[in-house]
């Protein structure tokens, strides 16, 4: 669809999936430096077959992304993210996959949804570029706004709160208002708190610890808790207190997928699909989730 066209319509009004239990959305980096698997799939054609596989393995959703978030990490040029993003949402979407594009620029969103993409997660929140929320609202397409303060090379000198989730609450209904403001239909809109993001590890944990709050603001929320770095200082090795690498942090993730799913939230964003599809299934049929998944019609 183009990106000045509007929404289409389904038995659902966004045309995602609705499973009752949590969504699965599963990485595809086509990046050369993202922090746990930058390199794996920076070829169009690996990074094709990954996202297959994941579908394989249970994803609900790809989201296909072209430039690193890790702390440091040096931006791609807008056409360098067109080049890496557009063939691999292209072939995904030929191949029947729902495809989230994971960018800060209107481009690269307008761009990756006439591709195929029916779904846009921007790290920023639209604060990166002024042109994304009126893009979204032309677009009328599914919309993820993160907890966002500052691009990646500075963003841990922002990590100062007085109270962590307070602040980020209220940053975040700041976000929710202008998207609403710029057009944005509001059943469009899902949210996410940003681990890792302008955090420390002891934020982090305050936001897991409190994800009944977000979910208070009235929009699904989106769980990216993935391989981060906060898991792996947990996880320290006891002898020499190094951080565990990222990619032995699946378990740990796997174990926040379930009890952020146990809360009912709408989606888990991450690496390892198929231990994810598992726990978001246990958990459904253990019941504890079941009534809040009806809450949500983005889902």
């Amino acid at each position: 669809m183009t990106a000045t066209a509007t929404a289409h319509t389904t038995g659902d009004p966004l045309g995602l999936p609705r499973p009752a239990r949590t969504l699965v959305m599963g990485v595809v980096n086509v990046t050369p430096d993202s922090f746990s698997d930058g390199g794996l799939s920076f070829a169009a054609d690996a990074a094709v077959t990954h996202g297959l596989a994941l579908l394989e393995q249970g994803a609900d959703i790809v989201d296909v992304g072209g430039e690193s978030t890790r702390p440091g990490a040096v931006r791609p040029s807008v056409e360098e993210e067109l080049r890496r993003v557009l063939p691999v949402v292209r072939e995904l979407s030929a191949a029947g996959a729902i495809v989230s594009v994971d960018t800060m620029r209107a481009e690269v969103a307008a761009r990756a949804l006439d591709a195929g993409a029916r779904l846009v997660n921007d790290v920023s929140g639209g604060l990166a570029d002024p042109a994304m929320l009126p893009l979204m609202a032309r677009a009328g397409t599914p919309y993820v706004l993160m907890h966002w303060r500052g691009h990646s090379a500075g963003m841990q000198a922002n990590a100062v709160y007085d109270d962590v989730v307070t602040d980020v609450l209220d940053e975040l209904r700041l976000r929710i208002d202008a998207a609403l403001e710029a057009g944005i239909p509001p059943d469009c809109l899902a949210v996410d708190p940003g681990l890792g993001f302008a955090k420390t590890p002891d934020h982090n944990w305050e936001l897991l610890g409190r994800l009944g709050d977000f979910m208070a603001l009235g929009h699904p929320v989106l769980v990216g808790a993935s391989r981060k770095s906060f898991l792996g200082s947990l996880l320290a090795d006891r002898t020499t207190g190094q951080p565990r690498p990222a990619r032995l942090r699946d378990a740990a993730t796997t174990a926040v997928s379930v009890l952020a799913a146990a809360q009912g939230v709408w989606c888990l964003r991450v690496h390892d699909v198929a231990s994810t599809a598992d726990a978001v299934r246990v958990t459904a049929r253990w019941g504890v989730e079941a009534a809040a998944s009806e809450r949500w019609p983005l889902g």
